[in-house]
């Protein structure tokens, strides 16, 4: 079994393995038409639980060739200019490059004794990103799992400063708008706050919260005996790519010295954009910021980071044990980043973006998304003039929310029954795949385009496979009526 095992006696092995697997891959690219084949789970899920994982197969090429039939056949392709699902973007190879030396070495980011240079990678990183915030020099931070993993660390900070006793936990709130992350609400439960913690701020027609109504809810909170202990403005929402008014936010933030956290994991390509990123204006009034370059920044995930403008609020976050990090350890100035971070083991996931900047150069990046965000305008002007459909809103960024009206029905739970066929129908046929939400308790169909692969021509023509599948709907149920 040693023989299995990377190291300098098995380095050839090593090569020839990886590289079969990465040729597989290669060929399943190349060979891929639609972004998901249809298979079902009652399909797929016998296949997968005969596999007597107590009997291995003994090679590599051998476990590949079952792999290809239990899962890369039938993966979800983001790659492909047909996915417009979720916020999940196709890759750059700099950084699936960057994956394959990290996966490799395995270095941890936790201790300097473990990782080196990486250490010092990820924390030129982190100040790079501060920078693009405007954060200033006091400014640092640390890679993280995810969206919701630096959202929760955001507000763990902020809970801290906000200095209440353990009694006082019930009265800390947390302001954001009704169309932010749901893991706002995740981390104040985390966080031992009271079921009122969160309080949700209305939004006008473009989906940004409504300044007016925050500064209401801010001084009603103190009136109450409250403490606003933070706001939380999204740079790019889930669900319509909307930015909140960020210097207003920060303007009322400071008058009631509340901890200003903005969510950019969406936005946050735009850091990189030569032409939008005055979108962004105000963020760097911010004491956090959540981005997440496995978004718009096209890296695998996971490659995400929380960056605050006092890089001492990490301590809250801080602790030494003795066989990791000793308190001798900072004083000797050791670079530790595990005294930064919720995680102790982490990934080097901070290489794959250092490759991509050294290959492509945030300019490469920006460009890549002002094309999604340029697509997404024609899409918008599609559907505005297409009769079949209602779109939401203008896109600030590459999201399109949407749903199909048939012209004879008026019924609106009718219409909701037709777009959460259409949607699954779609998936089915693997032809192309589109997410869904509810608007103003209504079931829509969102298009989030992060591919510059795909095309105004894409656009259109799952447009009208979302049409024929909803006619199709609607026919066999007049048949059945009848």
């Amino acid at each position: 079994m040693r023989a299995h095992l990377l190291n300098n006696t098995t380095a050839e092995h090593y090569r020839r393995s990886v590289t079969a697997g990465v040729e597989r891959v290669a060929a399943t690219l190349a060979a891929t038409e639609r972004p998901f084949s249809g298979i079902g789970v009652d399909e797929l899920s016998p296949a997968i639980d005969a596999i007597d994982l107590d009997r291995p197969l003994g090679d590599t090429a051998a476990a590949l060739d079952e792999l290809g039939e239990v899962y890369l056949r039938d993966a979800v392709y983001f790659h492909h200019p047909r996915y417009l699902g979720h916020l999940n973007c196709p890759v750059v190879i700099p950084a699936v490059v960057g994956e394959a030396v990290l996966s490799a070495v395995n270095s941890s980011l936790d201790t300097w004794d473990q990782s080196a240079g990486g250490t010092l990678i990820e924390r030129r990183l982190i100040d790079w990103t501060t920078d693009r915030i405007g954060l200033g020099p006091a400014a640092d931070g640390v890679f993280t799992s995810g969206g919701t993993q630096s959202n929760l660390h955001a507000l763990l900070l902020a809970r801290e400063e906000a200095e209440s006793r353990p009694e006082q936990l019930t009265r800390l709130r947390i302001f954001t708008s009704e169309c932010s992350h749901f893991s706002v609400q995740k981390s104040a439960k985390l966080l031992g706050l009271g079921p009122d913690a969160v309080v949700s701020v209305p939004v006008d027609r473009e989906k940004r919260m409504q300044t007016v109504a925050l500064a209401a809810a801010l001084e009603r909170c103190v009136a109450e005996g409250a403490v606003p202990m933070a706001v939380v403005a999204t740079a790019g929402t889930t669900d319509f790519g909307s930015i909140d008014p960020l210097p207003e936010i920060a303007a009322l933030c400071e008058q009631y010295a509340t901890w200003m956290h903005v969510d950019a994991a969406y936005g946050c390509g735009l850091l990189a954009s030569r032409t939008r990123r005055a979108l962004l204006d105000g963020i760097e009034h911010a004491d956090s910021v959540t981005v997440d370059y496995h978004k718009s920044f096209f890296q695998p995930v996971s490659s995400s980071a929380l960056l605050v403008r006092d890089g001492a609020t990490l301590r809250h976050a801080t602790y030494h044990a003795e066989y990791l990090n000793p308190q001798r350890m900072a004083e000797e100035c050791i670079p530790n980043q595990v005294n930064k971070s919720l995680q102790t083991t982490r990934r080097f996931d901070a290489l794959k973006l250092w490759m991509t900047l050294r290959t492509m150069g945030s300019d490469g990046i920006g460009e890549l998304f002002d094309e999604v965000c340029d697509l997404a305008g024609d899409g918008w002007r599609l559907l505005a003039a297409d009769p079949r459909y209602d779109v939401v809103v203008r896109p600030r960024l590459s999201t399109l929310v949407f749903r199909y009206v048939p012209a004879r029905v008026t019924a609106p739970a009718t219409i909701d029954r037709v777009n959460l066929y259409a949607r699954k129908a779609l998936f089915a046929s693997g032809e192309a795949v589109v997410a869904g939400t509810k608007v103003g308790g209504r079931q829509y169909l969102k298009f989030t385009l992060l591919n510059p692969e795909t095309t105004a021509q894409d656009i259109r023509a799952v447009l009208d496979l979302i049409a024929g599948h909803a006619e199709q709907y609607l026919g066999e149920s007049l048949d059945r009526a009848s």
